[in-house]
């Protein structure tokens, strides 16, 4: 599979309060990915429900899972059927801590006040003395934002969606704690990055738009880092880095998604 750019451009909707319905709720995204296929979303509803795929206690549950988180992320996303992303991944059962930055990076790009409150709310305080990351800090950006776009939530809402927020980036990794929360420690697996910067090649970038690309910040990350990681999937044979002032040169030892599952997993040289 190759990828495609979305018509729209990332954050056009505007923000959404879909994270009231729930976090990054990875098991439940994880099962839907493992048993999607090709050939329209009617039949494969009807299947989810039916089955009780996700195991929920009832069809509303399951239908709201579905239709609220599982669609906008992974089917009508940017890019669209991002599914096709991590599944072959799931299908050579990479080991969770590859795979979680995968379905985080899928999720922000489809929720663009989740993006924009780690890129422009998270990264610059985890640069400071105090790492904490507190729920009405949440709520209080959320509001702000909404007002410059004209916007309001009322105030349950507004607390849900901020609620939803802060766990979901507890559950990605981001964030560290159960009730108070901290900006944890960055980590992203070298096989993580080497397999989205893959994807972000397939989506337009390369050379110095790949390594200075703005996705990177999701992961609290800026150029010099960045580069240090390219060095070392380098260094792994996960693909070619090459660096000379301003100049960079990458290239992946793969020619599709599957193929490039295929070096993270091993299984090419």
């Amino acid at each position: 599979m190759h990828l495609k750019q979305g018509n729209k451009k990332l954050g056009s909707e505007g923000y959404t309060s879909r994270l009231q319905k729930g976090g990054a709720l990875l098991a439940d995204m994880r099962l839907l990915v493992r048993s999607w296929h090709d050939g329209g979303r009617a039949g494969q509803k009807d299947r989810v429900l039916v089955e009780n795929v996700l195991g929920k206690k009832t069809r509303a549950r399951a239908a709201d899972v579905y239709e609220e988180i599982f669609v906008p992320r992974f089917i009508r996303g940017n890019p669209p059927e991002a599914w096709k992303i991590i599944r072959p991944l799931e299908d050579r059962e990479a080991p969770f801590e590859i795979l979680r930055p995968l379905y985080y990076w899928i999720t922000a790009r489809s929720d663009a006040l989740l993006f924009d409150f780690v890129v422009d709310e998270i990264l610059p305080r985890s640069r400071g003395p105090d790492l904490s990351v507190r729920l009405g800090e949440a709520e209080n950006w959320i509001r702000k934002r909404l007002s410059q776009q004209g916007r309001s939530w009322s105030q349950s809402v507004t607390v849900r969606v901020a609620q939803g927020l802060l766990a979901a980036l507890r559950d990605f990794g981001i964030l560290e704690g159960a009730t108070k929360k901290r900006i944890a420690p960055v980590y992203l697996p070298v096989e993580s990055l080497a397999y989205l910067a893959y994807c972000l090649y397939e989506l337009g970038s390369s050379g110095a738009k790949l390594v200075r690309h703005r996705d990177w910040k999701l992961f609290l990350m800026e150029p010099p880092l960045v580069e240090r990681l390219f060095l070392n999937a380098h260094q792994n044979r996960l693909l070619h880095y090459e660096a000379a002032g301003k100049i960079y040169r990458i290239e992946f030892l793969a020619e599709n998604l599957e193929e490039m599952a295929d070096v993270i997993a091993g299984r090419r040289n």
